[in-house]
């Protein structure tokens, strides 16, 4: 189990924004935490646990680096490794685009269901055809 005591680090970049220690924006965090939903299990274990304090848990690299026994370096290096495959797994399998695509058409599917009328037969073959394209994508 990681203990870490959260002190949170905060630097601003370039443009003014706040970021973390380990330079990882809000909209990058939040991509990284979709893509280690999906792949996470594939990591090696150590990387999980780094990848998790310092992504997840925004703890900073001093603090993994402690708690691992490893220089910051070498925690840095361990998480942007982690990245790199979960972004290359991503690439490679592209289950979280597949997820977005599907999640768009049952929101359209939705509306469209909504302000249906059971006459119409126009919207019904719409219906028809977004759920046969989510069948079909599976």
């Amino acid at each position: 189990m990681i203990h870490f005591e959260k002190i949170p680090r905060v630097h601003q970049n370039k443009n003014g924004e706040k970021m973390a220690e380990n330079r990882h924006s809000i909209e990058e965090r939040v991509e990284l935490s979709l893509l280690y939903d999906f792949y996470g299990a594939l990591l090696k274990e150590n990387q999980r646990r780094m990848f998790e304090g310092s992504i997840l848990d925004d703890y900073n690299l001093a603090e993994i680096a402690e708690d691992e026994n490893i220089t910051r370096q070498g925690v840095h290096d361990a998480i942007k490794r982690a990245c790199k495959q979960l972004r290359e797994y991503e690439q490679k399998l592209g289950l979280v685009e597949k997820f977005e695509k599907q999640k768009e058409l049952v929101k359209k599917l939705h509306i469209i269901l909504k302000g249906m009328n059971i006459g119409d037969e126009g919207e019904l073959e719409e219906v028809y055809s977004i759920i046969d394209e989510i069948l079909d994508e599976e």
